[in-house]
């Protein structure tokens, strides 16, 4: 590590830009310091003046707090670093979210954040006399800039229409562009009535919950990891039925149907399993792993299913 006394300067100085930019009082501490750091790659050695605007990812500012400041934090603190530094920061319009490719995924492990060139412009005056004419034109502007930049996000988001007169907005991604086609696409066409019950989104992770149907069906409440990614119930042949997107992870196999059938062993209806795929080609990559006793899905072909050795076209297998 660079000199101490440097690093601990540093340190206190980008708590103290932090507190001047107006942050929440829970966010003008050490973390949140080594998140500005990192994100202009000021070492100990170097000036406010210095600073840059690379595009830094959690894990890459925390290596960075580890390789020039001493500070070593764990795996699993990764999460506390994005929800309670870094989403202040892009509220703040002090940072912003995946400049690079607004349509990334949250869950990407290329997920990536920037200082805002209106925050850089100001944090390089830091120390000189005009750093308190550009705080206070940038704090006044800092609203419309978050505003701004979340727009620009939103532009990408997923937009599904779950019943009539009510949209839901999930994440972007292939992922939950799947979604959207299995519940708008698919589920008419073959399961006519069908009502939805639950969507997974991998940045929210509950894009939407019926909690009274959920209720009366007996649906078990899991945790995100558990769920299928889409829950559909079909009160007329009491169905329940348990569609997995498959974009990058893996269909319905014989692993998975016997965890969902745990699962939901005590919900209402006899269990319907579907694999859904984007096309053609990711269905024949994941083709040899779907289990018997499931049904497919594609996109692409959205006219059409593909059942595994079943004796009718759709239906409950006993």
């Amino acid at each position: 590590m660079a000199n101490n006394d440097r690093a601990k300067k540093r340190i206190a100085e980008a708590i103290d830009i932090l507190g001047q930019f107006g942050l929440p009082r829970a966010q003008i501490n050490e973390r949140t310091a080594y998140c500005l750091l990192g994100l202009l790659n000021v070492t100990p050695g170097k000036t406010w003046q210095e600073s840059e605007s690379p595009l830094v990812g959690i894990t890459p500012m925390m290596d960075f707090a580890r390789e020039h400041y001493g500070k070593n934090y764990a795996p699993n603190t990764r999460e506390t670093f994005r929800r309670f530094s870094m989403h202040q920061m892009v509220q703040a319009g002090i940072a912003i979210y995946n400049p690079d490719k607004p349509d990334r995924p949250t869950n990407s492990p290329k997920a990536a954040y920037q200082i805002s060139p209106a925050a850089i412009a100001v944090i390089k005056s830091y120390g000189c006399r005009k750093w308190t004419g550009n705080l206070a034109t940038f704090k006044s502007r800092a609203s419309t800039l978050a505003a701004q930049y979340a727009k620009e996000r939103q532009m990408d988001m997923v937009q599904v229409k779950v019943r009539k007169g009510l949209l839901v907005t999930l994440s972007p991604g292939k992922h939950n562009e799947l979604i959207r086609a299995i519940i708008e696409e698919m589920a008419p066409r073959f399961l006519h009535g069908a009502t939805l019950v639950y969507i997974g989104d991998t940045g929210e992770k509950w894009g939407f919950f019926d909690d009274q149907l959920a209720e009366q069906i007996g649906l078990p409440v899991e945790e995100h990891g558990k769920m299928p990614d889409v829950i559909l119930w079909l009160a007329d042949k009491e169905w329940l039925v348990l569609v997995e997107s498959v974009t990058s992870h893996g269909p319905v196999d014989a692993k998975r149907r016997i965890e969902l059938a745990d699962l939901f062993a005590s919900a209402k209806g006899e269990k319907i399993y579907i694999s859904a795929f984007p096309d053609k080609r990711t269905f024949a990559r994941f083709a040899p792993d779907v289990a018997w006793e499931t049904e497919t899905w594609v996109a692409d072909n959205p006219t059409h299913m593909v059942h595994f050795n079943g004796d009718k076209f759709l239906g409950p297998y006993k």
